[in-house]
């Protein structure tokens, strides 16, 4: 894919947005299921690079998760067991029996969450950089508790700069490389400015930060019936590479695939490999 055309610059994605009990959502293409869930502070627009791809042979759902991007806040309180229900409850609303469920960061957490608690739901896994044992870690705590004192303050400086920032080209390169890409400028500038300007912090950060953190899945991974692939950068300066070992040893069926000078975002810096291996999986 040429960075200087992405493929998704000719989608007409208002045609294929959608809402449905305060949810927003993607929904494009036609055939088998198959789920995208971003990650904290992200939107659907983490899957630009793939959703064009896989929605020539797939029926492909990509959410704003409740709290982010364009969808309301969660009634009652946030947790990772309430996010996988919200997206059972999509499925079911849009007639979906059975999918497969592709989750970056908090979404692979989610991804994981959804198979434990609807497994007839899930038939097959894609977990990017997934954050499943990031709470474990002694910096989780930490930044949790900076995330809650400076909360208001930075929400409204982050969405008052997301116009600088994605003009600038040095503030935005920073900016990405804060959420986790290695290496911004090899990304096209259409998805620079586009990443800048929806991942804007929203009210469902903080929440969900912290369900993220007090949450233990490490038990449950044993559980999990479906094939997983585990899919990771080198470099990834949030989640380091070594959890995806990690996962794999703690699941019965999962095979693992690293990227070299790769970041958090893989879909995003690797999106031919990535489309290409996650097709061949799903395939079977």
């Amino acid at each position: 894919m040429s960075v200087d055309a992405p493929s998704w610059i000719g989608v007409d994605w208002p045609k294929h947005t959608k809402r449905s009990g305060g949810i927003n959502y993607v929904d494009i293409g036609e055939g088998p299921p198959l789920v995208f869930v971003h990650g904290l502070g992200g939107s659907w627009q983490t899957w630009l690079e793939n959703l064009p791809f896989f929605a020539r042979t797939h029926r492909c759902i990509a959410p704003d998760l409740p709290g982010f991007g364009e969808s309301d806040e969660m009634d009652g309180e946030v947790s990772m067991t309430r996010y996988a229900q919200v997206l059972e409850e999509l499925l079911g609303e849009e007639g979906i029996e059975r999918c497969a469920v592709v989750g970056n960061s908090m979404g692979g957490f989610i991804a994981l969450e959804m198979a434990l608690k609807f497994p007839v739901a899930v038939d097959r896994l894609v977990l990017v950089s997934a954050a499943v044992l990031w709470q474990e870690y002694r910096r989780a705590r930490p930044l949790v508790a900076v995330a809650g004192v400076t909360e208001g303050v930075t929400g409204r400086l982050l969405a008052e700069a997301a116009a600088l920032l994605a003009s600038r080209p040095r503030l935005r390169e920073l900016a990405l490389q804060f959420g986790g890409i290695r290496a911004p400028r090899k990304l096209s500038l259409e998805l620079q400015r586009e990443l800048v300007l929806t991942a804007r912090r929203t009210p469902g950060f903080l929440p969900a930060l912290q369900a993220l953190a007090s949450y233990p899945l490490r038990e449950e991974l044993p559980k999990i019936r479906c094939p997983a692939l585990i899919v990771w950068g080198d470099e990834d300066p949030l989640v380091g590479v070594e959890h995806a070992d990690e996962l794999a040893r703690a699941m019965p069926d999962a095979r693992v695939s690293i990227y070299e000078r790769t970041g958090h975002v893989v879909q995003l810096e690797r999106p031919e490999r990535f489309n290409r291996e996650v097709a061949e999986f799903l395939s079977g």
